[in-house]
């Protein structure tokens, strides 16, 4: 009875379970699709900057410092279940670097190095999003297998003895109720 019980509760958590596994497993690879296509994008940066403005090769003109990440703002959000980092904002500063100073085509060196700060940002956080997914789908997984290898197959064994034993008690005791029997119609 409570053997029987046990095993109906394992097998209706068991789809439930699995369903988590499988969404939190395609989670993980759209999460990691999405970071090889902003590292692409970073990388499509760099190969305009360097296309774009050929002047950077000049040694004589100093582009550090010229944008950096003034503060970021990171949340959380709830993905089947699990907490996940988020960037909510980004501010990147570029310092002011005088019309005189630096020729006009800084303007969009600068542009670019910002875009791709912000890249930067998302990309690394996107990774932690990756490795939170991978930790999660190992826990649920070695759940799905808990149940699907272990506790099922355990319960429905332990079912099966209880019935051989039941069987046996029972045949024992049709045996025992014919020989009484016999003994009495022995007597009579």
């Amino acid at each position: 009875g409570q053997a029987k019980t046990r095993l109906a509760g394992y097998r209706r958590f068991l789809p439930s379970l699995d369903l988590k596994r499988r969404q939190l497993i395609a989670e993980r690879n759209k999460t990691r699709q999405r970071v090889a296509e902003m590292e692409a994008q970073r990388e499509a940066l760099f190969r305009e900057a360097g296309e774009r403005v050929p002047m950077l090769a000049f040694a004589g003109i100093g582009l550090d410092g010229l944008s950096r990440i003034k503060s970021a703002h990171y949340g959380q959000q709830n993905v089947v279940g699990v907490l996940l980092p988020v960037v909510d904002e980004v501010e990147i500063e570029t310092r002011d670097y005088g019309l005189l100073v630096r020729p006009h085509w800084v303007d969009r060196v600068a542009e670019l190095l910002a875009r791709s700060l912000r890249l930067e940002v998302e990309i690394v956080v996107s990774r932690q999003q990756v490795a939170v997914l991978d930790e999660a789908v190992k826990k649920v997984t070695q759940r799905v297998n808990l149940f699907e290898k272990v506790l099922i197959p355990r319960t429905q064994a332990h079912i099966r003895k209880i019935q051989i034993y039941l069987g046996d008690a029972e045949r024992a005791g049709v045996v025992t109720a014919k020989l009484a029997k016999h003994k009495q119609a022995a007597v009579a």
